[in-house]
């Protein structure tokens, strides 16, 4: 049996039955995850993994399973018990591969894999993991610890292929440091997070990500609960890229279907203010979801979902495509564990013209949020409803002023969204399915005491 990811696929769908369609997804990773405390190795991980994931579909009927590894007798069993799941499954008009057709779009030519990534010996990923830990805790002398140090890396090697001739590879590495520091003043200690990512290690910035860290606890140590209040909320790039992510399970063909999504029906209508322009696409190579083709085999491309508020699209792998009548937009995601679902890969808002400290200078009061906690818990892509717990800075006259802690922000999805009176030009790309940005709501109501 060939080594090769692509190799595998073919010659396993070349195993197909009359009658039957027979779809392998093959991948292989190596990572490296490195975490300190306190000038000492706390964890060190360098692992190497692969498996098969395969989908076998008869007369309407979908078996799956998967294997941890690529044993030619493990493949053999793997494809036997997809076809037994396949007799037990209810028939479903809509299920199938995808056929040539489906697959015909024009494919992204990006470059995503850096051959130095392997290069690097694990011993100098340990090194600048060390050198993040002390560039944190010496970045300020307010800084009296460092709660967490880390870097990790990924290779991934993927392939795709089915019966009905469909076929792709898919490769990409990343590597991120980020680290927590601890802040002290008296009794009290505040935390901040700072980061760097990028495709191989030289990409990285460590002091950047330390001083990050440092400068965004430090600036909470005297932080007072504010009284309750409405006010213009401005979203720091980290917030907002967690809001979008949610935002975007509701931009999703499956959660549609399931009525498990608060945009449902709602094609075509203004559901957000005029400047929000949010797109998903994986053809962006600064995504770090960026990747050729989707899990299913097709080619990826760039899907408006909300263009000048409205409402234009959905995210739609084959099935959710096929049924919903839109047809498939290449956003089909998939471990090996399951079939292939639907997913965001790369949300990004369009970012306007201004920094953020000239959003903030425009306002006479407003709040900053910095962090929020709470967020899968307190809201909600079905109904919309937002309220998280928050830490942020004040705003008065136009400039960052008190720190602020033990806040709630609420409001629903539905209202941010048109609330959305300006969009920063600082466009983030981070770890994870959504971009971040500076982003200033018109009004939330902020609880405090």
């Amino acid at each position: 049996m060939p080594e090769d990811p692509l190799g595998v696929a073919r010659a396993l769908v070349a195993r197909a039955a009359p009658g039957e369609a027979v779809e392998a997804y093959v991948m292989r990773a190596r990572d490296t995850e490195v975490e300190v405390l306190r000038g000492d190795v706390e964890s060190l991980t360098v692992a190497e993994e692969s498996g098969v994931g395969i989908r076998v579909v008869r007369e309407g009927r979908q078996g799956y399973a998967w294997a941890g590894a690529l044993d030619a007798a493990l493949l053999d069993d793997t494809l036997a018990e997809a076809r037994d799941n396949a007799t037990f499954a209810a028939p479903d008009q809509w299920l199938g591969l995808p056929t040539p057709d489906e697959a015909a779009h024009p494919t992204a030519t990006l470059e995503l894999w850096r051959d130095d990534l392997a290069s690097v010996p694990t011993e100098a990923k340990v090194e600048l993991t060390l050198v993040l830990e002390q560039a944190t805790a010496s970045a300020d002398p307010r800084v009296r610890g460092v709660e967490s140090a880390g870097y990790h890396d990924t290779a991934l090697e993927a392939a795709v292929a089915s019966s009905l001739g469909v076929e792709a590879t898919t490769r990409r590495t990343v590597c991120s440091c980020a680290a927590t520091a601890l802040a002290s003043q008296g009794d009290e200690t505040r935390t901040g997070f700072g980061f760097s990512v990028g495709r191989s290690v030289d990409d990285l910035d460590v002091d950047a990500a330390a001083g990050d860290a440092a400068t965004r606890a430090v600036r909470l140590l005297g932080a007072v609960q504010p009284r309750t209040q409405l006010l213009p909320v401005v979203l720091d790039p980290l917030v907002t890229a967690s809001v979008l992510a949610i935002i975007g399970t509701a931009l999703n063909g499956e959660a549609v279907l399931k009525g498990r999504s608060m945009f449902a029906g709602r094609d075509g209508e203004q559901v957000a203010a005029p400047v929000v322009t949010l797109v998903d696409d994986p053809t962006d190579p600064r995504a770090r979801g960026a990747t050729t083709h989707d899990g299913e085999g097709v080619p990826t491309r760039r899907t408006p979902l909300l263009e000048g508020g409205a409402l234009t699209g959905f995210l739609q792998n084959v099935y959710t495509g096929r049924r919903s009548g839109a047809g498939t937009t290449g956003a089909a995601v998939r471990g090996l564990g399951s079939p292939p679902g639907v997913g965001a890969r790369a949300l990004s808002l369009t970012p306007g013209d201004r920094e953020p400290e000239a959003i903030v200078a425009s306002l006479p009061a407003g709040l900053y949020v910095q962090t929020v906690s709470g967020l899968h818990s307190g809201t909600s892509p079905v109904s919309g409803d937002f309220s998280v717990g928050a830490v942020g800075l004040m705003i008065r006259d136009g400039a960052l002023a008190e720190p602020v802690r033990e806040i709630t922000v609420a409001s629903t999805l539905q209202r941010m969204l048109l609330d959305v009176a300006e969009v920063g030009a600082d466009l983030t790309w981070l770890p994870g399915s959504a971009a971040g940005a500076t982003l200033l709501i018109g009004e939330m109501q902020v609880s405090g005491s």
